[in-house]
């Protein structure tokens, strides 16, 4: 019985070591997927450009996830939409007539806007179980601070079941069942231009609009670029989780040398 000491002690010290590296991966946002629809706007300040960044979990245990459909405001539309290219899909970008015509900031009056966005899977590219992928967009321009955008989405699946994560928050906490995909504008920096880091983005945007550019890659770049300000926040939490998982791995590293010598 006493020589299955150390082993069993290799294991436990093993196992606390993975489990702290995880946490740590995890922190930096390497974890898992989240168990819905989610997106992650790389900034959110008023009257300016941002990249919206899609993650679609595989939630069924029989079929595979074939096609995404994003709704865009119509309320407060975009005048700019560009998609990403994502390998094995295509996409495409709905444009049509608004429910209202809607007056625009610089007093220009708008009768139809992208309305959405379709993402459709090739044969063998589809989302397998235990997987999840990324969509990401580069929009603009958002709507003034403290407004709420709502992107809802329709998530299709190999064997004909499809999903709507439309349901918009009560405001009691609580999450609701199917939650719409969603995040909050903020005011420009004081200090800044009018608009911040992502006025910068909205200019590189218009400029690749206007000399006709259909490169999307270009222009979210150029969006990342200018918005990393407002991630820094986030790297930040990120490397600290990365600290504490290494940290994790050291000591579990000890411990098992540890318990090599005394065996």
């Amino acid at each position: 019985m006493t020589s299955n000491t150390p082993r069993r002690t290799r294991r436990i010290a093993t196992t606390s070591t993975i489990a702290l590296t995880t946490a740590g991966f995890m922190a930096l946002g390497l974890g898992a997927a989240s168990a819905h629809v989610s997106v992650a706007p790389a900034s959110t300040t008023e009257d300016g450009y941002s990249q919206l960044t899609f993650s679609v979990p595989n939630e069924s245990e029989t079929a595979d996830t074939n096609k995404l459909e994003v709704q865009l405001p119509t309320e407060q539309p975009f005048t700019s939409v560009r998609v990403k290219p994502v390998e094995g899909w295509t996409a495409e970008v709905v444009t049509g007539e608004l429910p209202e015509p809607v007056t625009t900031a610089d007093g220009a009056t708008l009768t139809e806007a992208p309305l959405s966005v379709v993402w459709t899977a090739d044969a063998g590219a589809e989302i397998s179980q235990q997987e999840y992928q990324t969509f990401s967009i580069s929009v603009g321009r958002l709507p003034e601070a403290g407004s709420t955008v709502l992107l809802p989405a329709t998530q299709s699946y190999t064997d004909g079941e499809v999903v709507e994560w439309a349901d918009e928050a009560t405001g009691d906490g609580e999450e609701p069942d199917k939650p719409a995909p969603s995040f909050v504008t903020t005011a420009a920096e004081e200090g800044a231009d009018g608009h911040g880091a992502s006025h910068a983005a909205g200019g590189a945007t218009e400029t690749a609009e206007a000399s006709g550019s259909t490169d999307s890659t270009e222009s979210i770049e150029a969006v990342q670029a200018a918005t990393s300000s407002d991630t820094g926040s986030t790297s930040a939490v990120g490397w600290a989780g990365l600290v504490a998982g290494l940290l994790g791995l050291a000591a579990g590293i000890v411990a098992l040398a540890r318990t090599r010598r005394k065996a």
